[in-house]
């Protein structure tokens, strides 16, 4: 599920890219579902599996889709545009896995594997988009973000780029990103399953 979702983000990346004027993604292969283009083997396959078996707090990434702004028309617009697209993509495999689960099955059945798997996707998918929208470089939050602010603002927050995981790892490890992200998360999801019923 983790794997398909970050195909399905990443070539909505790529997608989004191509849309906007960048051919860069479409031209190497990243305009794919094929997880096999996106797959980072650490970031996707490894960091999770620790994660799972584990219980640290570990974060999974796939391979960037790049971008080349030359390419846009509008390059600050159209780069926060192109990020926005990934979170986008899994609120809208949210939307779809939530439909399914209120179409398909009953409550009763959330013992099932179905049931299981299809609220699974729910709660991952929108982990994921809320996950990526926090404002820090190089998290797609912190690209949307310097697309919106001034260009002072803007340069300000992509020179904490290099720093950008240690500033997420901080947060994660203090318990401030799930005490923040939590209620949002849970928010999120509640909204999709109970406006569809």
């Amino acid at each position: 599920m983790l794997i398909l979702s970050l195909s399905f983000h990443e070539a909505a990346h790529a997608w989004a890219a191509n849309r906007l004027g960048d051919p860069t993604a479409r031209q190497l292969g990243r305009l794919t579902l094929n997880p096999l283009a996106h797959i980072d083997w650490i970031g996707t396959v490894v960091f999770p599996l620790i994660a799972f078996l584990s219980g640290v707090p570990l974060i999974g990434w796939a391979k960037p889709v790049p971008v080349d702004a030359r390419n846009l028309q509008h390059p600050r617009r159209d780069f926060a545009l192109v990020a926005l697209a990934g979170p986008v993509s899994n609120l809208i495999l949210a939307a779809v896995a939530s439909i399914a689960f209120i179409t398909l099955l009953s409550p009763d059945t959330l013992v099932t594997v179905a049931g299981h798997t299809l609220y699974l996707a729910v709660a991952l998918n929108v982990m994921l988009a809320v996950f990526n929208l926090i404002p820090v470089p190089p998290l797609d939050g912190g690209n949307v973000l310097m697309g919106v602010v001034p260009i002072g603002a803007a340069r300000a927050i992509s020179a904490i780029r290099p720093y950008g995981f240690v500033i997420i790892y901080g947060l994660m490890l203090s318990g401030l990103i799930s005490r923040l992200l939590d209620p949002v998360n849970r928010f999120v999801g509640n909204f999709l399953l109970s406006f569809l019923l």
